[in-house]
């Protein structure tokens, strides 16, 4: 079994309980609100746009025997840098309030994502960083086209509303085999550490997803009993 085949095994738990979040089922059934998909932004946005500095955090702080990993970064950054502005000129092209999304306080699970990868990055093995990627891109290759085509047909949303999205579902297909091959480099003392930052990385960015529904489960039910109040 190959350094990534592990990676993927220890691994499986937490992804399916990130897959299984409901709103993720609905969003690949095209059946999630517009104030859904933009809450689902406004997060992204706050936790993308600290990858680039993070990335470079990670660059700067890897040991010796790691420091072939530098040149993966060096690519990554390429293609990661700038992406936090898609996703606010996303918000604007469906009809929200970039500059509301970007001045909002982060949701728990959202600051504890970048918080808990920092941490990692300035007090642990920085190579936990790469736990990050696992989960970011191979779920934006699992889910991301997909979610896009059924946001975009049931909420009628133009093409330039879903940039993020449809750009991460194509581009990080490449990304991911390319990642694998890092892994697929790593010693065991490495790699665990890529495992359990993955591991945690699931768990917090399924929170993400399940605080988003329940606010807005929220926000319907007193919407609800309002109503059956006023009739």
């Amino acid at each position: 079994m190959t350094a990534y085949q592990q990676l993927q095994s220890a691994t499986e738990e937490a992804r399916t309980w990130l897959l299984s979040t409901p709103i993720v089922g609905r969003a690949l059934a095209g059946n999630v609100t517009l104030e859904e998909y933009l809450a689902f932004l406004g997060q992204a946005y706050h936790h993308v746009r600290f990858t680039v500095p993070l990335m470079m955090a990670c660059g700067a702080r890897l040991p010796e025997r790691l420091g072939w990993l530098r040149t993966a970064l060096v690519e990554y950054i390429e293609e990661e840098h700038g992406h936090e502005q898609w996703i606010l000129d996303d918000i604007r092209e469906a009809g929200g309030d970039p500059r509301a999304a970007a001045d909002a306080m982060p949701d728990p699970a959202t600051r504890l994502m970048v918080a808990w990868i920092r941490d990692s990055i300035e007090h642990g093995n920085p190579v936990a960083f790469f736990g990050m990627v696992q989960v970011l891109e191979g779920t934006s290759t699992a889910l991301a086209t997909q979610a896009a085509e059924k946001l975009q047909a049931s909420l009628a949303l133009p093409d330039n509303a879903v940039r993020y999205l449809t750009s991460h579902g194509s581009l990080d297909i490449g990304h991911l085999a390319f990642f694998e091959e890092q892994i697929n480099q790593l010693g065991e003392e490495d790699l665990a550490a890529v495992i359990d930052s993955a591991n945690m990385f699931y768990r917090l960015y399924g929170a993400m997803f399940r605080g988003i529904e329940a606010r807005y489960a929220q926000q319907s039910t007193i919407e609800e009993v309002s109503h059956a109040l006023v009739w």
